[in-house]
């Protein structure tokens, strides 16, 4: 038969952790890093007393780990800056047109503008507007153009004067520099109806009209 505990369990409960009692905190702060140091100084053996290099060791190790505390939370600080910063921006977009890359449009009775990335002057650029099918929609010869990102609103007529059906429209720009004729980077603009701000700590989302959500980083210029 087992004896009874001499230790009653009011006894027990003051060395029983409660989930509703947080843990303390075991973060060695510098004050109770240079204590230990000194501490280990007075008790260590005098016929084997510490080497010098080994105590310069432990304070640099402490060092490097106070500074990557330290880094760590400028980077916090800094990615909270710039969050706040990206927010600001993006709001002050709202209302304003943005080009970004695209060469895809959907087309819904009202124009669509269009826009081209010219490396250097062209003699011409030819615009040509596809369907699902691959069946040539429109073309439209623009003529000379100089450096710099070029413009066309197309209102939806087809070659032969009608109205093209709602859907979406693959668009291409070709352009003829110094005797060469080459694919020009596509790309579509559109007014900022709205800002999405994110609680993850991502980049604001803009929300366009007829393109949807697009990230800040795709917007090649502000207009």
């Amino acid at each position: 038969m087992d004896k009874p505990s001499g230790i009653l369990p009011s006894g027990l409960d003051q060395f029983r952790l409660t989930e509703t009692e947080p843990a303390k905190s075991k973060e060695l702060g510098q004050d109770q890093f240079f204590k230990l140091m000194v501490t280990q100084l007075q008790n260590q053996d005098p016929f084997k007393p510490m080497e010098s290099g080994d105590f310069l060791g432990q304070i640099a190790q402490f060092s490097t780990v106070s500074g990557i505390s330290a880094l760590q939370q400028s980077f916090a600080t800094l990615a909270s800056t710039l969050q706040s910063s990206q927010a600001l921006q993006a709001s002050t977009m709202v209302g304003r047109e943005v080009v970004v890359p695209r060469d895809t449009v959907q087309f819904s009775g009202e124009d669509v503008a269009l826009a081209a990335m010219l490396p250097s002057a062209a003699t011409y650029v030819k615009l040509t507007v596809t369907d699902g099918a691959g069946q040539v929609v429109r073309q439209v010869l623009l003529g000379p153009q100089d450096a710099g990102t070029l413009g066309y609103v197309w209102d939806g007529s087809n070659d032969q004067g009608g109205a093209a059906a709602s859907g979406a429209y693959m668009v291409r720009f070709e352009a003829t520099i110094d005797g060469r004729i080459q694919a020009l980077d596509t790309a579509v603009r559109a007014r900022v109806d709205s800002v999405t701000l994110s609680k993850s700590g991502l980049a604001p989302t803009l929300n366009l009209d007829g393109l949807g959500a697009v990230e800040m980083s795709e917007v090649i210029e502000i207009l």
